[in-house]
């Protein structure tokens, strides 16, 4: 009963909060305002059966409306969505489904998000994408049949990004590919809002060199950021330097000289990009080529991932740089989608605890 309150409690506070604050107006068009990714379900997950049926359910969605944000990103991969074979699982697009449903039901936002496919990873260290013209024709035949599954759904509720941070060693791939694939959409849904990044992982700095669809006001680009990447990943398993466990520190150069010595070659190899001086200055230039594209081409701009691996990290150092991104996004009037809700940069932890203090930088209630 205790329990029951506290979650009606949170809901009815989350309620009054948005009702006074969100800056989403769905009655009119497709916008974002502060979002979360609801990632390792339909995404870079091994659950299936009632394991990934219970993992996410629809009272994450109400959780996420009632802690303040306006919407969410849905990363989906194919081998979730499809067997190696092209055909349909079926219970994974229930789920899909049923996610949807539940984010209109909550009043989010949703960003389906192709983010791995079995020709791309953006982790990969080759992309059959970008030299096989027949997966660049299915990837556009994926896009056709989730269009045709998801063209029920309104247009000022629900978007589709072509794909997670491309990877293209030339930029002019990603160019041609993504205009492929947004022409093959635009059959069947000519006004749904869709939401394109630049190459080489939807860096703010790669962005000069994007080639968009012309006469199109129905796009929303997007980066990433997780810089000072020593920082947002520190001990991460899965980075060339996890094997560094001593002191870091932000605003500043992350990792004194003093302690970079008996380094790998494998972790010194990131250390002359990544061990630079970091302000929160510094953090806002990084996203100015991204900005100034935006601006040029009058379109919208949001930061669909960014976020710090909370396991090892000092707490003060991690909601400090979070304290930072966020008023550099508010004040450029850019949208942002925290990764991620549930995984491993969570804002509730396998039992559905929230992180207070993250979460309050991140509605804008410090």
């Amino acid at each position: 009963m205790k329990k029951y309150f506290r979650f009606s409690f949170l809901l009815v506070i989350g309620y009054v909060f948005l009702t006074c604050n969100r800056n989403i107006e769905f009655n009119n068009s497709f916008s974002l305002g502060k979002g979360v990714n609801v990632s390792h379900w339909l995404s870079q997950s091994d659950k299936r059966g009632e394991e990934r049926l219970n993992y996410i359910t629809q009272a994450d969605f109400d959780t996420i409306a009632a802690l303040g944000f306006d919407f969410v990103r849905i990363p989906v991969d194919e081998e979730q969505l499809w067997d190696s074979s092209g055909k349909k699982e079926a219970e994974a697009f229930r789920l899909l489904h049923s996610s949807i449903q539940w984010a209109i039901h909550a009043e989010l936002g949703v960003i389906v998000d192709l983010h791995i496919l079995r020709s791309h990873n953006f982790i990969a260290e080759s992309n059959p994408l970008w030299t096989d013209p027949a997966e660049q024709e299915k990837l556009a035949n994926l896009w056709r049949q989730l269009s045709a599954e998801l063209n029920q759904y309104p247009n000022n509720r629900v978007a589709y990004e072509i794909l997670n941070e491309a990877v293209a060693d030339d930029p002019e791939d990603w160019n041609k590919l993504l205009n492929k694939v947004f022409a093959a959409i635009r059959v069947l849904e000519p006004e749904r809002k869709i939401v394109i990044g630049s190459n080489r992982w939807q860096l703010p700095e790669t962005f000069p060199a994007l080639r968009l669809p012309e006469n199109d006001r129905n796009i929303i680009l997007s980066f990433h950021t997780y810089l000072p990447i020593l920082i947002t990943h520190y001990r991460a398993p899965w980075v060339d330097f996890a094997e560094y466990d001593g002191p870091v520190n932000y605003p500043g150069r992350p990792i004194a000289p003093e302690h970079l010595d008996g380094l790998s070659e494998k972790a010194m190899s990131v250390m002359g990009w990544a061990n630079n001086y970091f302000t929160k200055d510094s953090l806002e230039k990084s996203i100015e080529p991204a900005i100034k594209v935006a601006k040029e081409m009058n379109l919208p701009l949001f930061c669909g991932e960014f976020g710090v691996y909370p396991k090892y990290i000092s707490k003060d150092i991690r909601l400090r740089w979070y304290k930072d991104m966020c008023d550099i996004f508010n004040r450029n009037s850019i949208a942002y989608c925290h990764w991620c809700y549930k995984g491993d940069f969570p804002i509730v932890d396998a039992d559905r605890r929230t992180d207070w203090s993250l979460v309050s930088i991140l509605i804008g209630n410090n």
